[in-house]
């Protein structure tokens, strides 16, 4: 049997999964995650400022000690969106090896997109019609349609939740005119999204990765129920669902929002703009229905290392 660490440095958080396999059965040894919020002050400017520098390379320690102390022996870390478009980014790659002996792989939006496919795949069954694949970082977004064998179309766009938050930096609850201001901006971001949607018609959303996690943590605290086995990689959220949370999140400050049972305090601040992305798109194109993937680039990357399959930076 042998362990495996993967690292996916988001703007938002890193993540770390160790895993124990012998090629044909993997088991999970464990999850950390850490929030970093490497792109906060910064995302904006192109650079990651000494505070978050200082955050990403402690996290890393972190991980080191962990991945050490499961004595661990392969070990394959992405970075995205914030290291990726950082005028020091690389000066933090060269620090974290240094420092930690981990190498990091700065990967580009067209592979976060493809990664993150495979690793939705792993979770759920994505079936033969059009599905469109969400992931709200930090930094960017992702977005894949797709069905259960064949990505038609995917990209990236630098409209992630820290980048608007720093862009429009809105009252606190939201006002209706920096709703209007977001969802504009949003809307103008996403045209190339919204022009592929046309021709692939997708008739699922599926969300991965922590907003999308956090909405179903809330929805399942409103009906009073827990994750089954099955939900920890699949969670359908209706429609309705997520129009009431979203009421709640944009009427209410920070303070009350840290209030709603089921909220994390490393997606308070954020998940309001990112409520608004989602909410465009159920708009803009019609869904029949939303799932919620438990599994995102981590596990799509742990699926190209286990195939064995090259993982290109570029």
């Amino acid at each position: 049997m042998e362990k495996i660490a993967v690292i996916d440095l988001g703007t938002n958080t890193f993540h770390l999964l160790i895993v124990e396999s012998d090629g044909y059965d993997t088991k999970v040894l464990l999850k950390e995650k850490s929030s970093v919020k490497i792109g906060q002050g910064g995302i904006t400017k192109g650079f990651i400022t000494g505070d978050a520098y200082e955050r990403a390379i402690n996290a890393l320690k972190l991980f080191k000690t962990i991945i050490d102390e499961y004595e661990v022996q392969r070990v394959y870390t992405a970075a995205t969106s914030a290291i990726r478009n950082a005028r020091n980014g690389y000066h933090l790659i060269k620090d974290i090896k240094a420092q930690t002996d981990i190498d990091v792989m700065v990967i580009s939006g067209q592979k976060e997109a493809e990664l993150i496919y495979y690793g939705v795949r792993t979770a759920m069954d994505l079936g033969k019609s059009t599905s469109l694949v969400i992931d709200i970082g930090g930094g960017s977004v992702e977005f894949i349609l797709c069905n259960k064998d064949t990505i038609f179309w995917k990209t990236s766009i630098e409209i992630g939740a820290q980048r608007l938050l720093d862009t429009f930096t809105p009252q606190d609850p939201i006002s209706g005119q920096d709703i209007a201001k977001v969802s504009a901006y949003l809307d103008e971001k996403m045209a190339p999204l919204f022009e592929a949607t046309q021709q692939w018609k997708p008739s699922t959303l599926v969300g991965a990765s922590g907003t999308f996690d956090t909405f179903a943590d809330i929805d399942l605290h409103k009906k009073e129920a827990y994750r089954t086995i099955e939900e920890e990689h699949e969670y359908t959220l209706s429609f309705d669902s997520f129009k009431s949370i979203l009421q709640e999140l944009t009427s209410k400050t920070r303070e009350e929002r840290m209030e709603i049972p089921g909220m994390q305090e490393m997606r308070v601040d954020m998940i309001v703009l990112s409520s608004l992305l989602i909410d465009l798109i159920i708009h803009k194109i019609p869904l029949q229905k939303m799932r919620v993937s438990g599994y995102a680039l981590k596990e799509g990357l742990l699926y190209k290392v286990l195939k064995g399959e090259p993982i290109e930076a570029e």
